[in-house]
């Protein structure tokens, strides 16, 4: 269904797409070597950067959601880093099976947004013109 036209990322929103990419590894890098301080500090740009991504796009519905659902991701990594950092991550309450209700929040929002845009063809039609209108207005500023 593709009418040839290229989808394109304004570059203001690429430059933090690319920051939060760094600011994520480093998180996650002292996840894995156990950094607690400088990875607990790195939670606050990562989630920061995500959300103002989430924001930058809440005109288009498809990126949107997909950011959304990031962002509860993110909350998931660092609630299970948390508890590995501080050995409170396993039992039942444990923050690695807390983890599960952002992540499941994520996966939620990205099935309904995907059952939505694939059986019904009025949403599909809609959600694409939306994006195609608000990449061109914001490649017009």
């Amino acid at each position: 269904m593709s009418d040839g036209r290229i989808y394109s990322i304004p570059s203001r929103f690429r430059r933090i797409e690319n920051l939060h990419i760094l600011f994520w590894l480093v998180k996650d890098l002292c996840w894995a070597m156990n950094f607690r301080y400088i990875g607990l500090l790195m939670i606050i740009p990562t989630l920061v950067a995500a959300l103002m991504i989430t924001w930058q796009t809440r005109k288009i519905f498809s990126e949107r959601m997909h950011n959304l659902a990031v962002v509860f991701w993110i909350i998931a990594n660092c609630t299970w880093m948390v508890g590995e950092f501080f050995g409170i991550d396993e039992g039942s309450y444990g923050l690695r099976t807390m983890a599960i209700i952002p992540f499941s929040i994520g996966l939620v929002i990205l099935a309904s947004f995907y059952i939505r845009f694939y059986t019904q063809q009025k949403t599909r039609q809609k959600v694409m013109e939306q994006t195609y209108q608000t990449i061109e207005k914001e490649l017009s500023k």
